[in-house]
């Protein structure tokens, strides 16, 4: 059963404002504000040498969870003996 807005607003558990609206017009309101803050001169335009940074910060962070390091290893070992071995499936082949 499906709560009413009244019963939704009275729970807190109903989106409301941006978060009620759809995607299409979300995107809208958020391209007014970047265009208009451009126009104002407010708006932060990286660099090649920031986004550089910024990249080798974000890989920097990802590479110190060795977790997840060792699974995108395992998943490259996984596809390189899947293409050198010619099976399609990418699994284990099955003893006859």
């Amino acid at each position: 059963m499906m709560a009413t807005q009244d019963e939704q607003a009275r729970t807190g558990s109903g989106k409301r404002g941006f978060a009620a609206m759809d995607k299409e017009t979300q995107r809208m309101i958020a391209s007014k504000g970047g265009q208009a803050a451009h126009q104002k001169g407010t708006a932060h335009e990286f660099t090649s040498e920031e986004a550089r940074r910024a990249g080798q910060k974000g890989g920097e962070v990802v590479s110190r969870n060795r977790e997840h390091m060792a699974e995108i290893g395992r998943k490259g070992g996984e596809s390189r003996q899947t293409a050198r071995n010619g099976n399609a499936q990418g699994g284990k082949e099955e003893p006859s």
